[in-house]
């Protein structure tokens, strides 16, 4: 199925209204998960609201909650989502701490209680759109614990991803998101529906045997993914929980968590305050340059920098549209009708 952003996110929008949430939630679960997609990473968009949508009903997830400030003071903001959905606690959260950078040149915001909060690189780019560099850490505390630690079989973290953003003047941010996991779990449900096979070296079996096929992971009893880099993603991992679980009040990975709840540590740093004499930005635009100076291995290849290929896809998806899986599709049409949402009226309204 190939369909125009546009198009996806009226439905998304539709699909969420339905189930409860009120402006700008609707809009902004919209936003968010078609803009996953139309960066190219399917597995935090539409994939995901069915999912989202039982969270809803098992009460799991709640619509249309306003972070709480649980303590603050010039430069720190502790927050609690209530279980809100992380689209829209995220954004929410992110405000509030970009807002306070304008006084001090650094906020530090602590998130916890968070729905999934899906695609932390918008967080980073919502940083870089403010012109501030900014650092996140996310770990999952709940059922969402998927991943085995170095040496090990069984799950005992989740994918706990590490973001960092850097505005570019006059270009597309630096962005720098990636999960500690080998592959992200949304990439395995992915590579499940398009009946694809995984890269090597990314899950195990339910017995510790490397294995490329996704459903692997989903068996029963079920495989674990393996972090990125042998022990050195393992670290990060464990780095992770404490500062975006313990320090957050989130808590870590934990199993018997009733929830799947996000905790998030963001550190937002303006850098006309750290380098008024040395020219952040002209530095950047350097670094830029002379990295993509070198010669390559291939002789048509190209040096990219993190976030180059995202903004790519981006611009080709919104030519040419966002292709859904078959899978993907009837699940999404499926959501829609559970809510007596037809979803050839809302693609195709009557004139």
């Amino acid at each position: 199925m190939n369909i125009k952003h546009q198009q996806l996110k009226q439905l998304v929008q539709t699909i969420f209204a339905k189930a409860g949430c009120q402006p700008p939630e609707d809009q902004q679960m919209a936003h968010h998960l078609v803009e996953s997609n139309l960066v190219g990473h399917d597995s935090h968009g539409v994939i995901r609201i069915p999912r989202y949508l039982y969270f809803l009903r098992e009460g799991m997830v709640r619509a249309n909650r306003q972070v709480k400030v649980v303590f603050e003071s010039e430069v720190i903001s502790v927050l609690d989502a209530d279980l809100g959905f992380g689209q829209s606690v995220g954004e929410q959260a992110m405000k509030y701490a970009i807002d306070k950078v304008a006084r001090h040149g650094v906020s530090v915001m602590s998130l916890r209680n968070a729905g999934h909060l899906g695609r932390i690189g918008q967080w980073a780019t919502m940083g870089a759109e403010a012109g501030l560099v900014s650092l996140h850490w996310v770990n999952t505390n709940g059922f969402a614990i998927l991943v085995a630690p170095f040496g090990g079989i069984d799950r005992r973290l989740s994918a706990n991803p590490i973001t960092a953003g850097v505005p570019v003047e006059g270009q597309d941010p630096i962005v720098l998101d990636i999960s500690t996991a080998a592959i992200a779990e949304g990439k395995v449900r992915v590579a499940m529906n398009k009946g694809e096979q995984l890269p090597p070296g990314c899950v195990v079996d339910s017995s510790g045997k490397a294995t490329v096929n996704p459903e692997d992971f989903y068996a029963d009893p079920p495989g674990s993914l393996l972090t990125f880099g042998g022990h050195k993603g393992y670290g990060l991992s464990v780095i992770t929980e404490v500062l975006a679980g313990a320090l957050t009040g989130s808590g870590c990975s934990n199993p018997d968590a009733p929830h799947l709840v996000n905790g998030m540590l963001t550190i937002l740093l303006d850098p006309e305050k750290f380098s008024t004499d040395t020219g952040f930005a002209d530095d950047v635009k350097r670094l830029i340059d002379f990295v993509k100076s070198s010669r390559t291995l291939d002789p048509d290849g190209e040096i990219l920098f993190p976030g180059e290929i995202e903004a790519r896809t981006r611009a080709k998806r919104i030519e040419d549209g966002i292709e859904l899986d078959d899978r993907t599709w009837n699940s999404l049409v499926e959501s829609a009708a559970s809510l007596g949402i037809s979803t050839d009226e809302v693609l195709h309204p009557a004139d």
